[in-house]
């Protein structure tokens, strides 16, 4: 089930990539980023609200939202500082790159995972395992010549080192989330952690807003920045019920999610149409061919 559950949260999690992209074009990157926190703290206020009012209406359910302790909301709000600098690299790189070149080095987050899995917890890799980063950092070598093609040198294009950066730490807040899981319902990170950020993000943009920051980039609204928040919220909640089964791995979880850039990346070459889609394809097919020898490995 926990395996559905993660590929139930990859299909989503792409569509909020490409939604994410549309949003971001010619857009304030700041504002879009707090709006997409603000939408998600709505969808899940209402059910903090009816958990601690009338809490039979939900007891039972997925979606009841227990009390936490200080402890328990002070390490949510860990995570969601962690989540917050992922997403503000992230939607930066995501707005100046193209999408066939952002996904893919996103999709290498189970390395660094792994890695961390490894320095962390004192796993040892296999034949299987080694043989997935192998193949994962040839792509990313092969995906930095493709991008030279098109003039983003990867060693001094400041996107693709927030792109890098943000891959980073996603993979700090996958370890990170399996250890939440093991301490808390998932409801209650999902639910706190996007009002902590909504938060956050909000007193960052005020503080922006006041010096006159990114004003030169004016913000415009369009239909599709709903939909951020709405495929990111479905993608998060099937992603930690997939990590509160006991036998799940936060390593598969976090490899069958990003499969994710098979979505997007079909999205940038049938729709938006970009360049050197052909090198870009055999890019993604060694990313995918990492994510199965990782997953055989871990098994």
């Amino acid at each position: 089930m926990w395996i559905v559950l993660a590929l139930v949260s990859a299909f989503f999690l792409g569509l909020y990539d490409i939604f994410k992209k549309k949003s971001l074009e010619g857009n304030n990157v700041l504002t879009i980023l707090f709006l997409n926190t603000l939408f998600c703290a709505l969808l899940f206020i209402p059910f903090i609200v009816i958990s601690h009012t009338s809490g039979s209406l939900l007891q039972g359910t997925p979606y009841f939202v227990p009390h936490g302790g200080a402890t328990d909301h002070l390490k949510v709000l860990i995570k969601s500082v962690i989540v917050l600098a992922s997403w503000t690299m992230g939607y930066y790189a995501i707005k100046n790159l193209p999408i066939t070149i952002a996904g893919p080095v996103n999709a290498t987050r189970p390395v660094l995972v792994l890695i961390g899995a490894v320095a962390l917890f004192g796993e040892r890799l296999n034949l299987y395992q080694w043989t997935g980063i192998a193949l994962a950092l040839t792509s990313f070598l092969l995906l930095s010549i493709t991008g030279r093609k098109e003039g983003i040198a990867f060693s001094r294009n400041k996107w693709i080192w927030c792109s890098v950066g943000a891959t980073v730490m996603g993979a700090v807040s996958g370890l990170y989330d399996k250890q939440l899981m093991r301490e808390m319902e998932p409801m209650f990170v999902q639910s706190w952690y996007v009002v902590y950020q909504c938060l956050l993000m909000g007193l960052l943009l005020f503080r922006i807003y006041r010096k006159g920051i990114e004003k030169q980039t004016p913000f415009r609204w369009v239909w599709s920045i709903p939909f951020i928040s709405l495929f990111l919220s479905v993608a998060d909640f099937a992603y930690f019920y997939a990590l509160s089964f006991d036998e799940s791995m936060i390593s598969i979880v976090s490899m069958l999610r990003r499969c994710s850039v098979v979505v997007s990346f079909i999205y940038g070459a049938v729709a938006l149409q970009e360049k050197n889609i052909k090198a870009k394809v055999l890019d993604m097919i060694l990313v995918l061919a990492g994510l199965v020898f990782l997953v055989l490995g871990s098994r």
